[in-house]
């Protein structure tokens, strides 16, 4: 495979809920695109995280913090041209520094699990901090969601936020100075583009998404058991016990994973009988996109049937992790001082398979000095009567 992974998470980086007293009701829709600074708060190392309000040309707002690159907030229309919050996030940034179970976060080094927190490269076997069941998931303790990235704001018709940060070698375990830059870009067709970029001076693994939580009712006062999904994807990976992929690539036909065809997501997220749903407790795994593996292609449809929104996924990679929030619990107030429940979001992580350093069959995700990994998402977010 390439190692030119483009990667354009359309950056859902929600507006006008966190760190105002407006309603989504007052949203101005005639307000100019563009994108707007502001404090969010002070890291426990006295270091100050900006947020960052960007504005298209339809209304629609992402707020993003330089603070784990985290889409803080993103807010869209409904069919009656309402605007409201679609993420789970909060309002101030101590709670992300708490207590965040990687609400909007910008997942690194490697997103996903990679299985005892081992593999080897190049004869060399490396050890990486264990943080899942005895796994590592989502870059270790201290992942990209954690850092303090360097942020370029891009005023414009179409804003964007650059975003940098170089890892160093042997951070949270992992081999080479990696550099990383991730744009956000807001279009005015109400789509979220995030472009990943990067390189590194010795051979590692890299897979970069972004770990956004959905609810499209408006406002999260429901779970998404009612949520309508469609998925292009015909395989996708069993896992054992600790969410670890077996190695086999299951065809999706005639189980409780084929989302082939619009199909509510509560519509058999409860199958006692199957023993991928227990392990997950609902769906946390991999599904295998159809089509060219380096080429942009439909991920996943969403439709929420109360606001008549839609959620159009494309990618670059090959995969999406489909997480159904089985295990959330809110540990702080979420937008608009909501309690965050079991269920009550969706993700759809774009990315390599989970575990593919220790599995050759699956496609690589090693970068060498000289390669240059590119991938890019894109949600797109549209409305049905």
């Amino acid at each position: 495979m390439k190692i030119v992974f483009q990667f354009t998470a359309v950056a859902l980086l929600m507006g006008c809920l966190a760190m105002t007293s407006s309603s989504p009701e007052s949203i101005d829709p005639n307000q100019k695109a563009g994108i707007e600074k502001s404090v969010f708060g002070q890291l426990p190392s006295g270091q100050t995280a900006d947020l960052y309000t960007l504005r298209n040309a339809a209304g629609m707002t992402a707020k993003i913090t330089n603070y784990g690159g985290i889409l803080v907030s993103l807010v869209t229309p409904d069919k009656n041209g309402k605007f409201e919050e679609v993420t789970l996030g909060y309002d101030s940034l101590d709670p992300y520094v708490q207590s965040n179970p990687f609400f909007g976060a910008l997942v690194g080094r490697y997103g996903n699990r990679i299985a005892k927190g081992q593999f080897t490269l190049d004869g060399k076997t490396y050890s990486l901090v264990t943080n899942n069941m005895g796994n590592h998931l989502h870059g270790g303790k201290v992942g990209f969601d954690k850092v303090l990235w360097t942020a370029t704001p891009v005023d414009g018709k179409e804003p964007a936020l650059k975003l940098a940060y170089t890892a160093k070698d042997g951070e949270e375990g992992y081999p080479g100075n990696l550099a990383v830059a991730v744009t956000y870009t807001l279009t005015n067709d109400n789509t979220l583009r995030i472009d990943y970029q990067a390189t590194t001076d010795k051979p590692t693994v890299v897979n970069l998404t972004n770990h956004t939580y959905f609810n499209l009712t408006g406002g999260v006062k429901r779970d998404v058991l009612d949520h309508v999904v469609t998925l292009n994807a015909d395989r996708f990976l069993p896992v054992d016990k600790t969410l670890i992929p077996t190695g086999e690539l299951k065809p999706v036909a005639g189980t409780v994973f084929d989302f082939t065809k619009p199909t509510p997501i509560g519509a058999r997220i409860n199958d006692a009988n199957d023993d991928q749903i227990k392990y997950g407790s609902g769906y946390d795994h991999c599904w295998l996109i159809n089509g060219p593996e380096t080429a942009s292609k439909r991920v996943a449809t969403v439709y929420e049937p109360t606001s008549g929104r839609v959620m159009e996924v494309r990618t670059t990679e090959p995969a999406v992790q489909f997480y159904t929030s089985n295990m959330l619990v809110s540990k702080a107030p979420g937008h608009g001082g909501v309690s965050y429940k079991k269920r009550d979001a969706l993700c759809l992580e774009t990315q390599h398979y989970p575990d593919s350093p220790n599995q050759p069959s699956f496609p690589t995700t090693e970068l060498r000095p000289g390669q240059t990994y590119k991938t890019t998402t894109e949600y797109t977010f549209s409305t049905r009567k």
